[in-house]
């Protein structure tokens, strides 16, 4: 429509009808023309609908083509010629949901929740192949029955209690929750505190945030836990907090109750700061400095611990000032005392080897080498030490310490006896552990089950709350994942996920929740939109 037209009819493919509007030079309505593009925006009223109508396109010789977005959100395609002006539809359309029709849910925005999962007494899941991961390992054609949120009998043909939620699992695999022994989930206000080289007073419980959308879709990966770390920029970090992922839940639901304290650790690269831009003017700036700092802070916290010991021996009207509390010593004091487990950000053999060293003249053991990608080539040292292992199934080549990772780091630390897992680094990744966990099949020809066991029970031992997640058994948690097919196949998909009872994932109900995010989206947009009250629209 350009040149000396006074009129454009629009004509939208399919039922919508068509609309006409006059020209003024290169506008019509609010429709503006410019470099052979048009976008419109323009009340639906005309069209039978109530709230604002957004079309955009581009001219193509005498035609516009292009697509547009009702209120209600549904998407349509749309041309436009030179042609008379054309009556408006005598059946009106449906108006676009308003504000009402949305009920109030928790976390608020996509994928909440209007009322908190059902918690039924009694649950059975009935026929399904069922990974155990004891001693029996795989069972098919077996029941699972829950009671009270624990596992209280498997075995085939299980008779349901009265009122119990039967769930039809044949042709299907059940496994139990994914553990992700690395994630930065549901942290608020960014995962470092980078001002200085040591910050073990700060802890990721206190930022733990429960409206983080990752939860929700890393439950759609068949993720019920997450061992939440501080991020990498410091030798010795924050502390971590595990947590079930119990979406809608408030913060501190979250957290796991019983699950041993830890702290973050980082050698290498990041914490001598080798890629940050400009001077390097924070202590330290080489790996020798690292050593040093950690060796440093140990022997601070056992001055610390000394002058504590010689003060509560003294008599308690003495008058003698006791030592000023440091929260930062006191956290190094619960790692020298077994009280806390150190996860320590890692790549390369010789940094392995050095923290080993250190942990081995303190007199603690290190609870996991976390990447610790090149722990092939020091396995032996890891396992006579006791460390876990927690790295990435094939990442590697992405900066210069990782250059000699290999795919097959996982299955050679494994079959030198070190407890093993993969873990994501990734609220993406996370959602995918499962096929993960299969690629320590393809690179060294680990076992099925003890491929699976590196996303589930292994992580559960590393964190020592394997008698309450980890596999399938009577008394644990009832945190598993029902799955369309083998749990290690990229075909598969996770149809429902389960904690402690309660199912806080279905594949049909996030059908209708995706339905519902597209009707909010759309009514937002049309608020936005809509002009404000008394004011009349643009020409």
């Amino acid at each position: 429509p350009t040149g000396n037209a006074e009129t454009a009819e629009l004509e939208l493919k399919g039922t919508i009808g068509k609309l006409s509007g006059t020209m003024n030079g290169d506008r019509l309505e609010r429709a503006i023309l410019d470099q052979k593009r048009v976008g419109l925006v323009f009340s639906g009223d005309k069209m039978g609908y109530k709230g604002i109508v957004r079309m955009s396109g581009g001219l193509a010789g005498e035609r516009l083509n292009g697509g547009g977005v009702l209120p209600d959100g549904e998407r349509f395609t749309w041309s436009a010629t030179r042609s008379a002006a054309h009556p408006t539809p005598s059946t009106p359309m449906p108006a676009a949901s308003d504000e009402s029709s949305l009920p109030p849910v928790s976390p608020p925005g996509a994928f909440g929740r209007a009322t908190p999962p059902d918690s039924p007494k009694h649950v059975v899941v009935r026929g399904a192949t069922v990974w155990t991961l004891d001693e029996q390992g795989k069972v098919e054609d077996t029941d699972i029955l829950v009671t009270d949120g624990r596992i209280a009998r498997i075995g085939k043909n299980l008779q349901a209690p009265s009122g119990a939620v039967v769930v039809d699992a044949v042709g299907k695999h059940v496994t139990p929750g994914i553990i992700d022994a690395h994630s930065h989930t549901a942290i608020q206000g960014g995962i470092n505190e980078g001002s200085q080289a040591v910050t073990a007073e700060v802890g990721i419980g206190d930022v733990i945030q429960s409206y983080d959308i990752a939860i929700y879709r890393e439950l759609a990966g068949g993720v019920t836990s997450a061992n939440v770390l501080h991020g990498s920029a410091n030798p010795i970090g924050g502390k971590n907090q595990f947590i079930k992922l119990r979406w809608g839940s408030p913060p501190e639901d979250l957290k796991l109750e019983g699950a041993k304290p830890g702290i973050k650790f980082a050698l290498g690269e990041n914490v001598k700061r080798s890629n940050g831009a400009g001077p390097q003017t924070r202590y330290p700036a080489s790996r020798m400095g690292v050593e040093q700092l950690i060796r440093d802070r140990f022997k601070a916290a056992q001055d610390y611990d000394r002058a504590w010991t010689a003060h509560n021996a003294l008599n308690d009207d003495s008058g003698v000032i006791p030592p000023r509390r440091d929260l930062e010593l006191d956290t190094l004091l619960e790692i020298l005392k077994g009280e806390r487990m150190v996860h320590s950000h890692s790549y390369r053999q010789d940094e392995i080897l050095m923290l080993i060293r250190i942990a081995d003249d303190f007199g603690f053991t290190i609870g996991t080498f976390q990447h610790v990608l090149e722990g092939y080539k020091v396995a032996e040292a890891i396992a006579k030490h006791g460390a876990g292992a927690s790295t990435f199934s094939d990442w590697w080549g992405y900066k210069f310490e990782a250059f000699d990772a290999i795919p097959y780091n996982g299955a050679i630390m494994h079959n030198a006896g070190v407890l093993v897992t993969f873990n994501s680094d990734s609220n993406e990744l996370a959602r995918r552990l499962n096929t993960e966990a299969a690629k320590a099949v393809k690179y060294g020809g680990v076992s099925e089950i003890e491929a699976l066991k590196f996303v589930t029970l292994n992580a559960a031992k590393q964190f020592q709350i394997d008698d309450r997640v980890g596999s399938l058994e009577v008394g644990k948690d009832a945190d598993f994942t029902i799955w369309s097919g083998h749990p290690l196949s990229t075909y598969t998909r996770c149809e429902q996920t389960w904690i402690e009872g309660k199912k806080y994932f279905d594949l049909d109900e996030d059908r209708k929740l995706r339905a519902k995010v597209l009707e909010e989206r759309a009514l937002l947009i049309q608020k936005l939109l809509a002009p404000e009250k008394d004011e009349k629209p643009e020409a």
